[in-house]
């Protein structure tokens, strides 16, 4: 986004000193204005919740051709639920589910879904939700990248987006290891897990999703950046 762009989503804010400082100190312009555009829709964002991407707009268009009217989606480490949220205005008639660890990310979740009737649970994984739930699609965007490259992500993120919605583990796989471990059972016959990727570990999670008795299949978005690996 452009300066010019920035400087008139901020008057149209109210351009207060406030509003300008914070954006001046580095605090990401979507936790300054409460907002982020995702899929064409403002999507509310609050200090320390992680800003949705405009790559994982592929994984949400990528979950969209693949639902139905009817269809039981799960937006796993939904974050602010940018993804279940563009689902659920897309695809009337879906039954929206999305789960996050950090209670301040699904607080945000809770208000983005509520308009679509959506539900929302905080908790690790699957573990806070009913256990005779079944769904047709689970999405999930974990945390995939590299401890060590924490360090490395531009001051917006790693200084003001929560650690644990960023970090993946040595390898940045940790986290989709256990997702897909534990998918096949929460997945209805024939349904689908959605995982964004990046392109380095996208093989590496393939032959996890192989490992687990999915088929698996990898996506690419060129236009984007954007890698997402399915399991069927």
């Amino acid at each position: 986004m452009f300066a010019e762009d920035e400087a008139r989503l901020l008057v149209e804010a109210g351009g207060s000193p406030e509003l300008i400082a914070r954006r001046v100190a580095g605090e990401p312009l979507e936790h300054v204005l409460g907002w982020a555009e995702f899929c064409g829709q403002r999507i509310v964002v609050t200090p320390g919740v992680f800003v949705p991407r405009r790559r994982t707009e592929f994984l949400a268009r990528s979950a969209a051709g693949l639902a139905r009217p009817g269809s039981v989606l799960l937006d796993l480490c939904c974050g602010s639920a940018a993804v279940a949220t563009s689902l659920g205005t897309l695809l009337p008639g879906v039954s929206l589910h999305a789960v996050d660890i950090d209670p301040i990310a699904v607080a945000c979740a809770r208000r983005n879904l509520a308009p679509l009737g959506g539900h929302t649970y905080t908790g690790d994984l699957f573990a806070p939700l009913p256990a005779d739930l079944r769904f047709d699609l689970i999405i999930a965007n974990t945390p995939y990248v590299p401890t060590d490259e924490i360090g490395l992500m531009p001051p917006e993120a790693r200084e003001h987006e929560a650690i644990m919605a960023l970090d993946g583990g040595a390898d940045g796989l940790d986290i989709q290891r256990r997702v897909v471990r534990e998918a096949p059972d929460r997945l209805v016959p024939g349904g689908v897990i959605l995982i964004e990727s990046s392109e380095p570990q996208a093989d590496a999670l393939a032959a996890v999703f192989t490992e687990a008795g999915l088929l698996a299949a990898i996506h690419r978005c060129a236009d984007l950046g954007a890698v997402v690996v399915s399991g069927r």
